[in-house]
């Protein structure tokens, strides 16, 4: 299983990269595993801001759609687009190009309640 190391997770396995005041949201490789092949990423909130844990979209995969929660609050600032055409990024390379929003942290604090990538492995096992 991949996690690494320079970055935070959630409990509802989202990842977090922070480069300065901005950070890449994506979900972790054990997530897109369970989901199975990923057919559709619907993200509606652009340009909204908002708080830790908040549905910022939903990703679908061939037998279930799941939420993807913002591990920490910030403004989405972009979409993936490459998801658009080709969803299955996130599959095939779920801490590169199929990272699924950019935010801009509005409360840096809430990275504090986050995971280590040790910690993130031991939550699944």
């Amino acid at each position: 299983m991949n996690i690494p190391e320079n970055l935070k997770y959630s409990k509802d396995h989202e990842w977090i990269m922070v480069e300065g005041d901005t950070a890449l949201v994506g979900i972790t490789d054990f997530a897109q595993k369970e989901l199975g092949d990923i057919v559709f990423v619907d993200v509606q909130t652009v340009g909204e801001t908002l708080a830790q844990h908040e549905v910022f979209g939903t990703i679908e995969a061939v037998k279930t759609v799941s939420d993807a929660f913002l591990p920490a609050s910030g403004e989405i600032i972009e979409f993936n687009e490459e998801l658009e055409n080709d969803p299955a990024l996130i599959n095939t390379d779920p801490y590169g190009n199929g990272w699924m929003v950019k935010i801009k942290l509005t409360n840096p604090a809430d990275l504090d309640s986050l995971l280590s990538a040790e910690e993130y492995a031991k939550l699944i096992g």
